[in-house]
């Protein structure tokens, strides 16, 4: 494994940071320091699911893909969580993908590892199965987002969440067809959106840049599933 850069610290995710000090011995000296880039896929549907990943700086989308190529988000993951929940919930494998949409680092730590901690340290499950809740929230809050609100007030609440994640949040490299496939719309959807939000000043956009200028009239423009799941995930955020 490579040792832990002190440039780049585990720490930075709160659920390792939130581990008590023996869990974390013990996990830390199996996480190995991975660069995550843009449009990287950590795995697909019905595949054996081989690492967890911590992400740090970068954000992962939990997305479904249908047989005709369509995808819709199903969750997002950034430094408050863990990807490859399947590993310690005994599936191993999901029907879903997850590919990173905001590139940065992360650590990942091998499943035989993480199955073999989770088993045998009570604390270690607590942490787990409390964020696992918070994920179950966000998945089922996305399901009824998508049924009953427009695509501005999903867009809206999309950017303010993944804004939340971003540890430097002033721009997103974020193609509106990306963001159309991460929504399940068609793109002119988004451009029709996107354009509402930056006629009212709360974003700009160029050439797949998109600005976020005033968080609070996003999450004005946001339906109530941002505060749901935001809330959600606060009540159930480890703590030591």
């Amino acid at each position: 494994m490579i040792s832990i850069s002190s440039a780049h610290s585990p720490l930075l995710n709160s659920l390792l940071a939130s581990l008590t000090n023996e869990d974390f011995t013990i996990l830390s000296t199996h996480l190995e320091w991975v660069v995550m880039p843009l449009g990287t896929s950590l795995h697909g549907p019905g595949e054996l699911i081989k690492f967890a990943y911590f992400p740090c700086t970068s954000i992962v989308s939990l997305h479904y893909i249908t047989q005709s190529g369509a995808s819709a988000e199903t969750a997002g993951v950034g430094s408050e969580g863990i990807v490859g929940t399947s590993i310690f919930m005994g599936g191993e494998s999901t029907l879903s993908s997850a590919m990173v949409h905001t590139g940065g680092y992360g650590y990942r730590l091998d499943r035989r590892t993480l199955q073999n901690a989770f088993e045998h340290s009570p604390t270690l499950q607590k942490v787990l199965l409390r964020y696992m809740q918070a994920l179950m929230t966000q998945i089922v809050q996305t399901a009824a987002c998508y049924r009953h609100h427009s695509v501005e007030q999903q867009l809206s609440g999309w950017l303010v969440a993944t804004h939340d994640r971003m540890r430097q949040p002033d721009e997103l490299v974020m193609t509106q067809e990306l963001l159309a496939n991460l929504l399940g719309v068609r793109r002119e959807s988004i451009t029709q959106a996107a354009g509402k939000l930056q006629a009212l000043g709360h974003i700009s956009y160029r050439r797949g840049h998109i600005r976020v200028n005033d968080v609070s009239g996003l999450r004005r423009c946001a339906c109530e599933c941002y505060n749901v799941v935001r809330k959600e995930l606060l009540r159930l955020a480890p703590s030591k």
